[in-house]
């Protein structure tokens, strides 16, 4: 299901303005290699410098298990309910960039939609760390939560950008392995198709603000590694999505990447499963991160919290 939702306000037209003249110039320049990428990391965690929701709680996770190391932080909102679920949330950032600290902001404002803590993860990074060493966190982490006692119908698990791809890869493992699905998932501009093959007929018919093509097909090159990019093991969109979780797909039209997010729709959709897809009008690449500046950013959040707990209880119910 299709739906286009409200907007562009004031706002999300002066951000989208802001990128486009002053961070996209430089994103075309900048390699994600030696200096460059380091000074992209350095930047890019100085988003995390917004202000978390008052009574967030944060606690560093540092856990072994069998299916490896999982480290992370649990973000929990003052109206947070730990028994009553959790989110495992994978961040984006091309699977190259970002961290803990750049997206706790974004995660502290999902734990307060939803009502759960989430276990914002910390996963190994291209080019140190290549495919499949950040599905392999996320599963390792899914399986950890599943051992500290909560029903896989309980788990919700979410991402952006690149961390979309992994928790694509992640509900792809449980497939294959006909393991228990989590309750529902949700996924902000989703990087998925890592070929990058309209990325540029598509950023020439609207310039996405600050995601040039060229950047993507870098990041999806450091990751694949040894891979090629089309290699069907990185082919998230591909495979069955049968026993999928309902997914809440959020995208802005003035992106690139929105292909990806309809091209995994209508894959789930196929398959007989539930995602709902908004297309926001006028915004940019994860635009509920920017939630403390663009109103329609609180808006997707608040619609998060809404699916959330009306597929978590749905599931409870069946």
């Amino acid at each position: 299901m299709r739906e286009v939702m409200a907007g562009p306000s004031v706002a999300a037209r002066t951000l989208a303005n802001v990128l486009r003249t002053s961070l996209r110039p430089v994103a075309d320049r900048v390699r994600l290699q030696g200096s460059g990428l380091r000074v992209v990391r350095e930047a890019f965690d100085t988003v995390g410098l917004a202000p978390l929701p008052r009574g967030t709680r944060v606690r560093a996770v540092s856990e072994s298990h069998g299916y490896g190391d999982v480290t992370g932080l649990w973000i929990t909102a003052r109206e947070a309910d730990p028994a009553a679920g959790a989110v495992l949330y994978v961040h984006g950032g091309g699977f190259v960039f970002g961290s803990l600290r750049s997206h706790r902001h974004l995660a502290a404002a999902v734990s307060q939609a939803t009502g759960l803590p989430v276990l914002l993860l910390d996963y190994r990074l291209a080019p140190e760390h290549r495919f499949p060493a950040a599905e392999q966190d996320a599963m390792a982490a899914y399986r950890w939560l599943l051992d500290q006692g909560y029903r896989s119908d309980q788990l919700v698990v979410a991402g952006d950008s690149a961390g979309g791809h992994v928790i694509a890869g992640l509900l792809g493992g449980l497939t294959r392995d006909r393991a228990p699905m989590p309750g529902a998932g949700v996924l902000f501009s989703p990087f998925l198709d890592l070929t990058c093959a309209r990325l540029d007929e598509r950023d020439a018919a609207v310039r996405d603000p600050y995601i040039p093509p060229a950047r993507a097909r870098e990041a999806a090159r450091h990751y694949a590694g040894e891979l090629a990019v089309d290699d069907p093991r990185l082919d998230v969109l591909r495979g069955s999505k049968r026993r999928w979780p309902p997914l809440l797909v959020q995208v802005g039209d003035a992106e690139c990447l929105l292909p990806d997010s309809e091209r995994l729709a209508a894959a789930v959709l196929a398959a007989g499963g539930h995602c709902e897809l908004q297309v926001w009008p006028g915004q940019v690449h994860v635009f509920p991160a920017f939630h403390q500046l663009v109103p329609e950013a609180r808006l997707a959040i608040g619609h998060v919290g809404s699916f959330v707990r009306a597929a978590l209880a749905q599931r409870a119910a069946a």
